[in-house]
């Protein structure tokens, strides 16, 4: 189970990221495919809601349950986040219903032309992403002026391995 400061943690930075790479990683025949969803919130229980595309399959002839991989970016960002864990689809319409801490817009998308899933956070990978200048100073265009005049490439050789010479 997740602290408080990290489960704090976590949900500050999925709201601000937002955008995930959805990824099925189980090997059923019927699966729903990779896409790009918007997470609509986190709960106290550690995990993440979304709408999907329905499919345009039944839904019933899905799993309920299965393993999943979300990846949040935001372009702009210097950070990302990797969460792997479980999905569950939510689409009885009473427990869609019951639910308060989601608007009566995203329920009546859910019960429509979407599927309501949440994914169980099991891990969690946090990346920070190194700046690069925005070129907007003058000691940035020097630098990248100085760099292109006076910059030495290695060129790849290739390693030779040998057997010791026997004594």
């Amino acid at each position: 189970m997740l602290s408080t400061q990290q489960f704090t943690f976590l949900e500050e930075k999925i709201s601000d990221l937002k955008t995930a790479l959805f990824i099925s990683q189980h090997n059923s025949v019927l699966k729903f495919p990779t896409s790009i969803v918007n997470a609509l919130k986190v709960d106290e229980a550690g995990q993440v809601w979304f709408l999907m595309t329905r499919p345009a399959q039944y839904l019933q002839e899905f799993d309920k349950e299965f393993p999943v991989k979300l990846d949040f970016f935001r372009k702009g960002k210097d950070h990302f986040l990797k969460i792997a864990g479980t999905a569950f689809i939510v689409n009885d319409p009473e427990e869609i219903n019951s639910l308060v801490s989601i608007s009566d817009d995203v329920k009546r998308d859910a019960m429509r032309d979407y599927v309501l899933v949440k994914v169980r956070i099991m891990k969690a990978e946090y990346f920070e992403t190194s700046r690069q200048p925005d070129g907007r100073n003058m000691l940035t265009f020097f630098h990248k002026i100085y760099s292109r005049i006076f910059s030495f490439r290695h060129a790849n050789r290739p390693f030779a391995f040998q057997p010791e010479p026997s004594m």
